[in-house]
Formats: structure tokens, C-alpha cells, sequence
């Protein structure tokens, strides 16, 4: 599913995030040490190779809501955006913590000039973020940011599961009824 709006199309896929060949950067659900781990995080780092975590070592740490960039090494992304989310129920403001990740993962991609980029549901697995909750903060947030974006054109969020797909689905077309 994809809704073109200001010039920028957002749209929702069911997929992997490490396997998204045709956008120029990917967002690393990441935890403060930036290092391999499970999950979305996992995949990317084994996808990318060891270069990925050589480059993410001086970035570390990083605090819920920060975001850095790093290249993409064997991935077919030029880039990787690595945000911390916030773990739900520790860190707090929460809402606040996870709008963060996606602004500032749009603010580096404008800074870098990036055409398209693809997220995970930042938060919602190992840090427990409730998923309904979760995705209006994360399409709330990009929709506020679209108006402001010049080289960004192509927005996706890449979910795991069926039942996460359809939670944004209809979420995304919730918040651009008009």
C-alpha cells in the first residue's frame, strides 16, 4: 500500500528490512552500543558484515531518541541510519523518545542528501513498545515531517508480520482521510 503526499510516497510493506535493494538508506532499530544484536538490528549487521560494526564502534554510545549514519557496507544501501528507540515503561517521555528516532532519521537523511528510506517498527519488539501505539507515533511523526522534506521522496516502513503490515496499513490511511 502507498499514499503520495507533498511529492513524498509513504508506503507499507510486509518484508525484511535488510532486503530492501531499491532505497538509499535503511534505519537500524539499534541498541546504545550500536552492536550486533537480535531482531531487525541482527539482520542488518549480518547482512552489512563486520565493516558495519568497525564504523558503528566511535558512534557508541548513543541515548533513546538519537539517531547516527554510517555507510552501508555489503548491504545494498548506500547507507544505515541507526536510531535507539526507547524501551517501553524505562525510558521516558516515551512518545517523545520514539518521534525523535523517526525526525532525526529524516533530518540525516536530508542532511544527505537521501532520496528513500526504509523503516522498521522502531521499538516494538525487544523493547516492548505497544504496536498500535507505536505506529501512530511513527506515521504521526513522519507525516508532520513531509511538508519540510526536499530530497526525501520515497518513505517505507517494512514490517515483519502480516498482522504488523495491517496495523499500519490501516493506520496510514486513518491519518490521511480527508
Amino acid at each position: 500500500m502507498q499514499k503520495e503526499i507533498s511529492g513524498v510516497i509513504i508506503e507499507c510493506v510486509k518484508g525484511n528490512i535488510a532486503n530492501q535493494p531499491d532505497v538509499m538508506a535503511v534505519v537500524n532499530p539499534a541498541n546504545a552500543h550500536l552492536q550486533p544484536g537480535g531482531g531487525a538490528a541482527g539482520a542488518i549487521h549480518e547482512a552489512a558484515g563486520p565493516g558495519l560494526e568497525e564504523e558503528c564502534r566511535p558512534l557508541a554510545p548513543i541515548e533513546p531518541g538519537e539517531a547516527v549514519i554510517t555507510g552501508g557496507h555489503n548491504l545494498p544501501n548506500k547507507y544505515v541510519i541507526h536510531c535507539l528507540g526507547p524501551v517501553y515503561g524505562v525510558d521516558e517521555p516515551a512518545n517523545e523518545l520514539l518521534a525523535s528516532c523517526y525526525r532525526r532519521a529524516l533530518e540525516l537523511a536530508e542532511e544527505h542528501q537521501i532520496e528513500s528510506i526504509a523503516f522498521p517498527a522502531i521499538s516494538t519488539g525487544f523493547f516492548r513498545f505497544p504496536l498500535e501505539k507505536a505506529t501512530s507515533i511513527a506515521l504521526k511523526t513522519v507525516l508532520e515531517m513531509v511538508p519540510r522534506l526536499k530530497w526525501v521522496k520515497r518513505i517505507r516502513f517494512v514490517l515483519y508480520t502480516d498482522s504488523d503490515l495491517d496495523v499500519y496499513e490501516a493506520t496510514l490511511l486513518r491519518l490521511t482521510a480527508s
